[in-house]
């Protein structure tokens, strides 16, 4: 077989092992080592398994990983996620929806301190879902609001999705980090209006809660200023350029970790379990970065993706109807597949066909969080709807993927006006220094 032949092969392979459930970055690497051995040489394919693949367990760039999926966990025993709730629940939570609201708030402040989609989503789960039963809302808007509200994890700062996709193109974090500063305010109002549209026109589905005085919702602001001093700090240093995203990363660790010592509320033993969940996730992270990168290897001697850019370039179409379908393609595939392993698949084969076509690959980073987000969320496979059933197991399945459906639209209108106002994701990276 020839090298195009042999591409082939070695995707159906892949699919053939993501089908019999071997873990993704695993099935990526052996995929690669064989495709690549096959064409170039086995001890060749044997070197590059053993350099590539350790390889990034010591790359100092991934290691920004590590440090801000554990400032996620160290933030969450610090009870910061249950602070950002209350706040929010007490500026809002007298409006109509105003507990789905709040919800959608704080899924916001969460993930400016997280950068993880199903972490947002599980520790606003267990903080809000008893709340709104207890003021009587609808279990379907209820779990359709925290899984959606949970994929704002990925596209307000850090993200550990921009990280990945940011070293798969060799793009600045910084930049890519501001980028979706906007876009992530925009998708929360518009997560907002949709829960307080909803509410307004079946009021039964969500009531107002108990009357609140402003003075005891200026009270409640104080209560979020640690988690918008951390983030100012983390995002802000790295915006300025005090600091490196390793630095940035490291820095909102140790904060969330000092809050929490502060507050009381790490123990010995709890720093013990969360210290290993978060080492847990970066490795398993890490790993899918290393498995896609082997693949990668054996997809550029096919020499499939140049061939793919070269055809699509010189397709008679315009080049927004080629992104468009672009973006299908991670829109379906994120139906089907999480937003991880989707981009580090799916990015070195599109790529180039994006930058060939002449748009900003910044830009494109935020239209694949987008699309991300959307994945999330709808069947068949819906982390964060599966993150929610875990929380909730007396809800059926179907019931939560019936509360997302709302929120949908949000996503594509926000995608929309991005993709029609690309300033909206670039405005604020023409400022970043680092």
């Amino acid at each position: 077989m020839g090298p195009v032949e042999s591409g082939l092969a070695g995707i159906v392979l892949l699919l053939i092992l993501f089908f019999l459930r071997m873990p993704i970055a695993f099935a990526m690497a052996f995929a690669g080592l064989i495709g690549f051995g096959y064409i170039v040489s086995w001890s060749t394919g044997a070197s590059i398994l053993a350099r590539d693949f350790l390889g990034q367990f010591y790359s100092y760039s991934l290691s920004a990983i590590t440090m801000f999926v554990l400032m996620g966990s160290f933030a969450f025993v610090s009870g910061i996620g249950d602070r950002l709730y209350k706040a929010a629940y007490k500026l809002v939570g007298d409006m109509r929806g105003g507990l789905g609201i709040a919800t959608v708030l704080g899924c916001a402040g969460f993930a400016a301190i997280c950068g993880s989609t199903s972490a947002t989503a599980a520790t606003m789960g267990r903080i809000v879902l008893p709340e709104m039963r207890r003021y009587g809302y609808n279990d379907t808007l209820a779990t359709g609001t925290v899984a959606s509200g949970g994929g704002l994890g990925i596209l307000i700062p850090p993200s550990t999705v921009f990280i990945v996709y940011g070293y798969l193109t060799e793009q600045s974090i910084g930049k890519l980090f501001v980028s979706g500063v906007i876009p992530g305010l925009i998708l929360t109002a518009f997560f907002s209006l949709t829960v307080y549209l909803i509410c307004r026109l079946r009021p039964e589905m969500g009531p107002p809660g108990e009357s609140i005085g402003w003075r005891e919702k200026l009270k409640a602001l104080s209560t979020t200023i640690e988690a918008l001093a951390l983030f100012f700090l983390v995002i802000g240093g790295l915006f300025l350029g005090w600091f490196s995203p390793v630095e940035a990363g490291g820095i909102g660790a140790a904060g969330a970790l000092v809050i929490g010592l502060l507050r009381r509320q790490v123990t010995w033993g709890k720093f013990i379990d969360f210290t290993k969940d978060g080492l847990r996730t970066a490795t398993m992270i890490i790993c899918l970065i290393a498995g896609a990168t082997i693949f990668g290897r054996f997809m550029a001697v096919t020499t499939i993706p140049f061939i793919i850019a070269d055809w699509v370039g010189g397709l008679p179409l315009h080049s927004s109807a080629i992104m468009a379908v672009v973006i299908i393609i991670f829109a379906v595939g994120g139906c089907f597949m999480d937003v991880m392993p989707l981009i580090t698949l799916l990015v070195p084969v599109l790529y180039p066909v994006v930058i060939r076509l002449g748009y900003d690959p910044i830009w494109f980073g935020v239209i694949i969080v987008l699309m991300g987000i959307l994945g999330v969320i709808t069947p068949p496979v819906g982390v964060n709807v599966y993150v929610i059933k875990s929380i909730s197991p007396e809800t059926p399945l179907e019931n939560i993927f019936k509360g997302i459906f709302p929120f949908l639209a949000s996503i594509l209108v926000t995608t929309a006006l991005v993709v029609i106002f690309p300033q909206i994701a670039l405005f604020l990276t023409q400022f970043a220094k680092y």
